[in-house]
């Protein structure tokens, strides 16, 4: 098991060693590209298989127990050690990182996003995938900030070379707004480390550990300092503009991961550091910190109303950037209820998004592939995209992920935004239930206007505009339009990618113990103090 999760960590780096060397003959085959995509999906593929059998091998009669863990000496001048561990709380980011990683470079070999060399590619999708795991393995704080950062440069390159339009400013936004919330996470990273004397997370989430020796100043200054740059990660309102940005121009592939793995690193530090490690500080901040979530909620909702209404030339694209504003603000609102409750939910809401908005974001950027253009007016006009009857199959799996997305009972999307609500209707001792109560009531009012633009997302591009006869010009006669042009149906490698996500985002709505199962005893333990 140790092996495993070390293997995991490790292996896509040297993965993206190899892929910037020349492939020995043998496998060159026929296209040197083809080559290194291909040694891309083989990577992912074995680090996937890894995660499954840590899975499998993992003690479920113990969840809140740390497993699989390695605990050397790195730099013992500063008590900074090389600590990995999963949980049940961790457990379920792995697998999805992993995931999701296989399934972005599966679709890679066969559709690569136009740009450099395709080495560079797989080279900065390997590291993207390491650092991102290590980020939900590692159990030291100086470790997970330099696992947090490690992520920032392949995103930062995968959307500067193989984006979009306007890919230079987005990957600038991006890069600016996290590094600067890093910087502050840092200082309050270190504060946590020289006032308690460890940076080791497990020994401080104990009640009677290294916590002890954190006032409550201590402690509010540094869940103040960590929050902001959890918090720009998130991302939670108004932290968020360099989200949509990023989206918009990221490559398809690019897209996937920032919204299925990247925004998950942020509520992810919530949960494992500020909780159990500040817990006093955290307890102030908790209601703006809901405030916040809820404000975004309904901010995110209504930047994507206006986006698809007719005439706002809305990008189908930049809307389902602005919708992980909304979703995420709903993950944060369970975490700020700090009840075992609203946690759970919470992290179930993690995992549903990256399932969700992970296949959203594949099918638009298959969608521009096919039409050439995620604008929703050209997608609803006369000769647009209709998808119901022109390409089917398509239609229907993104009228799936839509009402997956809005929260439909019976699917994934469901049970995280429910939990994260009952946990604001009731949360923790000392918090104000009225203030809570109305954030709950705002989070409703969001699932109301998710609701409306998905089903208007779905209408305009699955239905699209009617073919009508128009004036010949000269005789008063009329013609048709002119014929849309064919949009090609699902391919096989569409199928092989997409459908893992959809099985799981049904599993998971009608299944949610087996994920919350592992994530409760986990919670408990991490809210009662390690006990």
């Amino acid at each position: 098991m140790q092996i495993l999760l070390a293997a995991a960590v490790v292996l896509p780096l040297v993965g993206a060693l190899a892929a910037l060397l020349p492939a020995p003959p043998g496998l060159k085959g026929k296209n040197p590209d083809q080559a290194v995509l291909r040694h891309g999906v083989t990577v992912t593929a074995v680090v996937l298989a890894a995660t499954l059998a840590l899975a499998a091998g993992f003690d479920r009669g113990h969840p809140a127990r740390m497993q699989a863990t390695t605990d050397l000496s790195w730099i013992p001048a500063l008590g900074i050690r090389i600590h990995l561990g999963v949980d049940g709380i961790s457990l379920p980011l792995l697998v999805l990182t992993a995931l999701l990683t296989f399934l972005c470079a599966l679709y890679s070999y066969f559709k690569m996003p136009t740009g450099p060399s395709p080495k560079a590619f797989v080279a900065l999708l390997l590291v993207l995938e390491s650092g991102t795991l290590a980020t939900f393995a590692v159990l030291d704080l100086m470790l997970f900030f330099l696992a947090f950062e490690m992520v920032l440069i392949p995103m930062y390159f995968l959307i500067a070379r193989w984006g979009g339009a306007q890919k230079q400013a987005a990957a600038w936004k991006f890069i600016l707004y996290t590094l600067l919330g890093s910087v502050v996470m840092l200082l309050g990273l270190l504060l946590i480390g020289l006032k308690s004397g460890t940076f080791d997370m497990v020994a401080l989430a104990t009640d009677n550990g290294p916590k002890a020796q954190l006032s409550h100043t201590v402690q509010l200054i540094a869940v103040l300092a960590v929050g902001i740059g959890l918090a720009v990660k998130s991302p939670l309102w108004p932290l968020h503009s360099w989200l949509p940005d990023a989206h918009t121009a990221a490559p398809t592939v690019g897209s996937v991961l920032l919204a299925g793995v990247l925004l998950k690193m942020g509520t992810y530090g919530f949960v494992r550091i500020a909780l159990p490690i500040t817990p006093d500080g955290m307890h102030t901040v908790a209601p703006y910190l809901a405030a916040f979530a809820a404000v975004g909620i309904i901010y995110g909702s209504l930047a994507c109303l206006a986006l698809v209404r007719k005439g706002a030339k809305g990008d189908l694209k930049r809307l389902i950037a602005y919708s992980s504003v909304g979703h995420m603000g709903f993950v944060l609102l369970g975490i700020a209820s700090m009840t075992p409750t609203g946690i759970n939910g919470a992290l179930f809401a993690n995992i549903a998004h990256g399932l969700i908005t992970g296949l959203l974001f594949f099918l638009v950027g298959a969608l521009k592939d096919r039409c050439g253009s995620t604008d929703l007016d050209t997608l609803a006009g006369a000769t647009g995209a209709a998808l119901y009857g022109r390409a089917p199959r398509f239609g229907g799996l993104l009228a799936f992920g839509a009402v997956a997305s809005l929260g439909l009972p019976g699917l994934a999307g469901f049970w995280g935004e429910m939990l994260a609500m009952f946990g604001a209707f009731r949360p923790a001792a000392g918090l104000s239930r009225p203030a809570f109560l109305t954030f709950m009531a705002l989070a409703g009012l969001g699932t109301l206007l998710t609701a409306a633009y998905l089903l208007l997302v779905v209408r305009r591009v699955c239905m699209g505009g009617t073919l009508t006869a128009e004036p010949a010009p000269g005789d008063g006669t009329t013609a048709p339009r002119p014929a849309a042009l064919a949009i090609p149906d699902l391919a096989r490698y569409e199928y092989a990618a997409w459908s893992p996500l959809a099985a799981l985002t049904v599993l998971a709505g009608l299944w949610p113990a087996a994920l919350l199962g592992l994530t409760n005893p986990a919670v408990q333990q991490l809210l009662g103090g390690g006990k």
